[in-house]
């Protein structure tokens, strides 16, 4: 029985196993730095973990398990099994409302998945990166599109909860490709996606393709267009955009050396979903030629449809040539926008 009631924030306590159980090197990828976690992760430190984020959270928080980083079923069974017995521990009395751990789609298979319902575990996420298989041998994935249908099959036949994780802009990525792996992960129907775009870090393949000028990461603003025509696609399919962009820290930010790293990624991208918004209903209702605009949005999007420093703002006037844009908010449901005309005369 859970202590928690409907109200208190959504908490992950999250548990980093870095590069643990992982058989590949994957061109962009260093655990180390992601996590920034670099000794290995006793039981104990995973106990202790539950027990700091569980002391700084209220009652009626709901809390979490996340096992992330590298390949959560690639791990020995005993340390994987130590790990979710810890954590099934605070499942069962109440303390945590779930367990989550992310893996690589070619680690499920039944015994697996056995394992991990035996021990309360609710969502995986796979680490799928794309749906192109062009692009997944060029980043040296290890696995193909087919392993991610065949592993995604798997999982819901057991009844697990489905979250599935994309990284737009991995070597031989285009826009094109990138919204068909959006088309895809659509089709298989997850409850959640995150998105983080590909970035360049220090000790990586991907830095020495950087370097000698085989790659070229995404400019930040390629990759808030890219991620803004996908979120969109998601939403309208009933799936939860839950991360877009890495965890800002110190370690991550010291370790970038190219590519679209931004602290506060996923609000771009969320202030360019409603631009595109605003500007397809102004084509679409003929608004182009009037003297301005009012613009109504959600409760709590008014500064996400400004935009940082007016940027939105800014960019309608720049495109229509605007004399007068007015921005407001109403009680509506979130993604509700409406735009209606400021015809010359009425300006004031």
């Amino acid at each position: 029985m859970s202590r928690h009631n409907a109200g208190g924030r959504h908490i992950n306590i999250p548990i980093f196993v870095p590069h643990m159980g992982c058989p590949n090197t994957c061109v962009f990828c260093d655990q180390r730095r992601i996590s920034g976690t670099i000794a290995p992760v006793s039981v104990e430190d995973v106990r202790e973990t539950i027990e700091k984020y569980l002391a700084a959270s209220s009652g009626e928080d709901h809390a979490e398990i996340a096992f992330f980083g590298g390949s959560f079923t690639g791990i020995p069974e005993c340390q994987m099994t130590g790990y979710l017995g810890v954590a099934r521990e605070y499942l069962d009395m109440g303390l945590v409302d779930g367990i989550r751990i992310s893996t690589r789609p070619d680690y499920i298979d039944h015994e697996i998945l056995d394992i991990l319902k035996e021990h309360g575990v609710r969502i995986i996420e796979l680490g799928v990166q794309s749906m192109d298989d062009n692009v997944l041998a060029r980043s040296k994935r290890g696995h193909t599109a087919e392993d991610v249908v065949r592993a995604v099959g798997q999982i819901r036949g057991f009844g697990f909860e489905l979250g599935i994780q994309i990284m737009p802009g991995l070597p031989g990525d285009t826009l094109e490709k990138t919204l068909e792996t959006a088309r895809k992960v659509v089709g298989l129907a997850p409850s959640q996606v995150r998105i983080y775009p590909a970035i360049v870090l220090k000790g990586t393949e991907m830095e020495e393709m950087y370097q000698n000028g085989s790659y070229t990461p995404l400019t930040l603003e390629e990759a808030v267009e890219w991620c803004a025509m996908m979120v969109p696609m998601f939403r309208e399919a009933g799936i939860r955009v839950i991360r877009l962009g890495l965890h800002y820290s110190e370690l991550l930010e010291d370790a970038v050396v190219a590519g679209p790293f931004h602290p506060a990624f996923g609000e771009l991208v969320e202030t360019r979903v409603i631009l595109d918004m605003i500007t397809g209903i102004i084509e679409e209702k003929g608004f182009a030629g009037c003297a301005g605009i009012e613009i109504h949005t959600w409760k709590g999007a008014l500064s996400k449809t400004i935009g940082h420093n007016k940027a939105n703002i800014k960019a309608l006037k720049d495109r229509y040539g605007y004399a007068r844009i007015r921005v407001g908010e109403k009680d509506w449901p979130p993604g509700q926008v409406r735009v209606s005309a400021i015809y010359r005369g009425d300006e004031a």
